[in-house]
């Protein structure tokens, strides 16, 4: 039965703050009982919307978490399927660990700076012009949304996420992705902060440049100082 045609009843209204975490729950129950089985296509972000009684930016940022664990699979034009038949890999991730205190979010910000200087190193080596022209695309929008004065929290996810596919190396990419929503709150809080989204920017524009020219050696400088201030910032912010 294809994943379009499950019926409603499967569905719970969402009640929970975080909204995009209950949507991945239910879809990680869905296939672990074989109601959505590898191959399936899903509903659409509209129809899923509906269903869950949520935003469509809700369904967005729970789908986006669940290709990032390599739960699903889109295909531009196709549609999203589901990926994996291993049930295992449908445990809660380490990304739903709960971090108890400064500490830990440092470790965790400095194994993001260990990681993804070396990301930005294997893109410039290995991004496609494709992969070049998306991080293009998300930089336009993120100029957009600090013209607008809106939040692009879910542009920078993006950003960081196709950085990581460009680098082409799919272990380092469930690495990243576990990192970056372990620090997803905290990442929000940065954006949020005045000045900061025009110094992500700045940092996404150099790293941007490096990767497109080929320079390995400048994409991973950039990345590194890049990385450096947003984890400064978020301490900083800890401090205070």
């Amino acid at each position: 039965m294809a994943a379009a045609d499950t019926p409603d009843g499967l569905l719970e209204p969402v009640k929970r703050s975080r909204i995009y975490e209950h949507i991945v729950e239910q879809i990680h129950a869905l296939i672990r009982e074989g109601r959505w089985a590898p191959g399936d296509q899903i509903p659409p972000e509209r129809e899923l919307a509906e269903r869950f009684r949520v935003s469509r930016t809700s369904v967005r940022e729970a789908l986006r978490a669940l290709e990032m664990q390599g739960v699903i699979d889109s295909r531009q034009g196709g549609g999203t399927f589901v990926r994996i038949a291993d049930k295992e890999t449908l445990v809660p991730p380490l990304a739903a660990a709960i971090l108890r205190g400064r500490r830990e979010l440092a470790e965790v910000l400095e194994v993001r700076e260990l990681i993804e200087p070396g990301i930005a190193r294997l893109a410039a080596v290995r991004a496609t012009a494709e992969h070049v022209a998306e991080l293009e695309i998300l930089l336009d929008k993120q100029r957009e949304c600090i013209a607008e004065e809106r939040s692009f929290v879910e542009e920078d996810t993006a950003f960081h996420y196709t950085l990581a596919r460009a680098a082409d190396n799919h272990i380092l990419l469930r690495l990243h992705n576990v990192i970056l929503d372990l620090l997803r709150e905290s990442r929000q809080s940065y954006l949020h902060v005045p000045d900061r989204p025009q110094m992500s920017l700045r940092g996404h524009e150099a790293i941007l440049a490096a990767v497109h020219d080929r320079d390995a050696g400048a994409a991973y400088a950039a990345s590194l100082a890049h990385i450096s201030e947003v984890r400064d910032g978020i301490l900083r912010a800890l401090s205070d």
